[in-house]
């Protein structure tokens, strides 16, 4: 029985199962898991009130469509056509005849139903094992139907989590630099949208060029670099609220600045008398910390999820290569031994690994490593692609990709693109304009 929960966002019921499905989130979409996900039901009363408050006809088919594209495109499940269904959503939610839905090889079923009650959206939700007969998972929320659309991702990363055993990522967002016009005359915008695509704002005018914006790993925060009277100057942007706050001008900046976990820091590197060293600023009391003092060039800092180390990129060897430290400057080691050159290195949210770019015989690869340097796999390749950045579960990167836009190499276009970490599902996300320099949001529900 599913337990009534009136909240804003998700408070998860767990109910106990011995449940036969298991998804191996390490072998990519090779067995892509079967899965039906049931339009959620609604009745007449209620179908009528959210289509004169959203204009949508079935939020119910609505909402299980977005479910379906989410799973779908993380390469671990196959939603089966919905042409295919024996059962009637309502009766389905109720109690599912598990040898219907065996019949069509479904392992995994989603149920549901929606309700308009007081001007909230209700969204009852459950999770079935097909082959063991019996629900896996129960849970009710109330929001406002503005937010219909998070209820979909909310209910995907949930199932994401009982069937794989990890966090999701839908529920998430994405800020990248939005593109327009000639390579050497590019008007760019800071832009924002869902993990999917949907609900894209563009937050500047194009007005000032913007550069690599970058999510605080604690909140709903960005800080990104922005071009001042041709000088770079730092800001900080609250995407809840609107309010935007210079931290700073650094006129010898040379990469873009970064948070620490903990949302209290970022981390940048400055040029100065021909070298460049990574420096850290506190953003309460805007002191800055020299962090690196080296004659070579050092850059591209990211902090381990921990805070208690960084890894950058240096060509204190002779060339670029990436290399980790503590925190305070101390205990440099490189990292990278490979042919070419690296950069751009991003410390995985998970603490296990680090996604990097490579430069090797005129090919960009996006690839990832251990924090010890082993185990480096490369899993894509193209003419010109860098700045990886991980979904908040550690398992997905998004990353952007110059390409030619004919055969005989005239054209220009960048797009932003996505990779797990099997080297499989490799999928271009949509944009209403050319995209770059993308970094991914943590969970909204958290």
């Amino acid at each position: 029985m599913i337990k009534k929960i009136i909240t804003l966002f998700l408070i998860l019921i767990p109910i106990n199962s011995y449940a036969l499905i298991e998804v191996d989130i390490t072998r990519g979409n090779l067995d892509p898991l079967p899965v039906a996900v049931s339009p959620l039901s609604i009745d007449e009363k209620s179908r009528k009130s959210f289509e004169k408050v959203l204009k949508k006809e079935n939020i119910g088919e609505e909402i299980s469509s977005i479910v379906e594209n989410n799973l779908r495109t993380s390469g671990l499940f196959n939603p089966l056509s919905k042409e295919a269904f024996l059962q009637a959503p309502d009766i389905a939610n109720l109690k599912p005849r598990f040898e219907d839905w065996n019949l069509i090889k479904a392992q995994a079923l989603i149920t549901g139903k929606v309700n308009f009650i007081d001007d909230k959206l209700r969204v009852e939700f459950r999770l079935w094992d097909v082959l063991a007969a019996k629900e896996m998972m129960a849970l009710a929320f109330t929001t406002v139907p503005s937010n219909w659309r998070r209820v979909g991702h909310i209910i995907s990363d949930k199932v994401y989590e009982r069937l794989t055993g990890e966090k999701g990522y839908f529920d998430t967002r994405i800020i990248y630099v939005a593109e327009e016009g000639p390579k050497t005359q590019r008007i760019k915008k800071l832009a924002i949208m869902d993990q999917d695509g949907s609900n894209n704002k563009f937050l500047t005018l194009g007005n000032e060029l913007v550069l690599t914006p970058r999510f605080n790993p604690a909140s709903q925060m960005v800080t990104y670099l922005s071009y001042f009277k041709n000088l770079p100057r730092v800001y900080l942007l609250d995407i809840e609220t609107g309010t935007q706050e210079v931290v700073g001008d650094f006129p010898g900046m040379t990469f873009a600045p970064r948070f620490s976990p903990d949302g209290k820091k970022i981390i940048m590197s400055f040029a100065k008398d021909g070298k460049s060293d990574i420096y850290t600023m506190d953003l309460e009391n805007r002191l800055v910390e020299r962090i690196t003092n080296h004659p070579s060039i050092d850059t591209s800092p990211s902090y381990s999820p921990d805070g208690k180390f960084i890894t950058f990129n240096s060509d204190r060897s002779g060339y670029q290569q990436i290399y980790i430290m503590k925190n305070d400057g101390s205990g440099v080691k490189r990292i990278s031994f490979g042919n070419g050159l690296y950069g751009t290195p991003v410390w995985s949210p998970r603490g296990d690994l680090i996604a990097f770019t490579k430069l090797h015989k005129g090919k960009f690869y996006i690839g990832v490593m251990r924090t010890d340097g082993s185990g480096e796999r490369l899993l894509t390749e193209n003419y010109y692609q860098e700045a990886p950045s991980w979904s908040p579960n550690g398992r997905v990167l998004i990353f952007y990709r110059e390409t030619k836009t004919n055969a005989k190499g005239e054209g220009f276009s960048a797009k932003l693109w996505s990779i797990d970490l099997t080297g499989y599902n490799e999928r271009q996300i949509k944009t209403s304009t050319d995209a770059s320099d993308p970094s991914w949001s943590s969970l909204l529900s958290n």
